[in-house]
C-alpha cells in the first residue's frame, strides 16, 4: 500500500516517470529474477553445510530438554 501511494504521489509530481515506471517494473523483475533463484540455492547450500559442520556437536551435547 505504501509503494502504491508513493507512486501516486510519483504521478501528480511527474506522471511521465511514473508511467516509465509503472511499464518498466515488471521487465525489471524477470531480469532479477534468476538472481533471486540464484541467491534461495546459496542460502540453501550455506545452511546445508554449516548444519553438515554442526552435526556432530549436536550429536555430543545430547538431548535436549526443550525441543523447537
Amino acid at each position: 500500500m505504501f509503494t502504491f501511494i508513493l507512486w501516486l504521489i510519483l504521478f501528480v509530481l511527474c506522471w511521465p516517470l511514473a508511467l516509465l515506471a509503472l511499464f518498466l517494473y515488471p521487465l525489471v523483475w524477470l531480469i532479477l529474477l534468476p538472481f533471486r533463484l540464484v541467491g534461495v540455492a546459496v542460502g540453501g547450500l550455506l545452511q546445508l553445510l554449516g548444519a553438515i559442520i554442526t552435526f556432530p556437536a549436536r550429536i555430543l551435547r545430547g538431548p535436549s530438554r526443550y525441543r523447537n
